[in-house]
């Protein structure tokens, strides 16, 4: 079992996992205000939360968008474990091939969930992860990270509705019961939902006349499980999958 962190902008995933089950997924806030002690008491109580005794953790494997607290959650780790993670990073192998006018750039959540996505479903595949931002990525037939798409998250869309307009209300993100709503915060939600949703199904089609054959479409991230329904392609969700990519990369990596 290894202990597996992705540092988005606004949560970090945490999550245990081996090969035969993932043990939990739970998120906490990114904030750069705390300190790694602080995030050593997050994670130290979502282990006992779950029963996981840090001595049954082999490894630990960070991925992080967030370079400035890379430190600050190498130093809780090394807390509870007594080792700090393995870095997802330039010069990690990952196994795949990688068609971008420069790879080091590219983000790397983006890429372990591609390691994961060429594992467990057959090629072509579109990979969307919903989070601040929503990223679209795409693996040709033979296993190639050939590029993609990023685009406002569905929270960033929200709260730039809510905060440039002023007789807008701050609202919940719950699906609507119509696309044609009959108050403001109804009106919203079905804007931002609905709008979200087929922005994806059209990047999705235009993708699919690019590849010239029809993909695997997996979704994931936190927001993923509330879109993902309302689009009309077929899309499988997969709330893991950032997860078993970083043990593949942990143990390809392993010395």
């Amino acid at each position: 079992m290894i202990l597996a962190l992705d540092m988005g902008n606004t949560n970090i995933v945490i999550g245990c996992i081996d090969e035969k089950r993932t043990y939990f997924v739970e998120r906490v806030t990114t904030k750069h205000a705390k300190t790694g002690t602080e995030y050593a008491i997050n994670i130290k109580n979502i282990l006992e939360i779950h029963q996981i005794d840090p001595k049954l953790i082999d490894g630990a494997i960070l991925s992080s968008v967030v370079p400035p607290l890379n430190a600050a959650i190498s130093s809780a780790v090394k807390k509870i474990l007594g080792y700090h993670p393995m870095l997802v990073g330039s010069g990690i192998k990952t196994g795949i091939n990688i068609k971008m006018d420069n790879p080091k750039t590219v983000g790397s959540d983006m890429i372990v969930d591609a390691v994961a996505a060429i594992r467990d479903y057959p090629c072509p595949i579109i990979i969307i992860d919903m989070g601040t931002a929503t990223t679209m990525s795409v693996v040709d037939q033979s296993g190639s990270y050939i590029g993609g798409v990023i685009l406002p998250g569905l929270r960033v869309s929200l709260d730039s509705l809510s905060s440039k307009t002023a007789q807008l209300p701050s609202i919940s993100l719950d699906i609507p019961r119509s696309v044609i709503s009959k108050n403001t915060i109804d009106c919203m939600r079905s804007g931002i939902m609905y709008g979200n949703a087929g922005m994806i199904d059209g990047i999705i089609d235009r993708m699919i006349d690019e590849l010239g054959v029809t993909p695997t479409i997996i979704a994931t991230g936190g927001l993923a499980r509330f879109i993902a329904p309302l689009c009309k392609h077929k899309i499988t969700y997969d709330d893991a999958l950032l997860l078993k990519g970083l043990l593949i990369l942990y143990k390809k990596n392993k010395v």
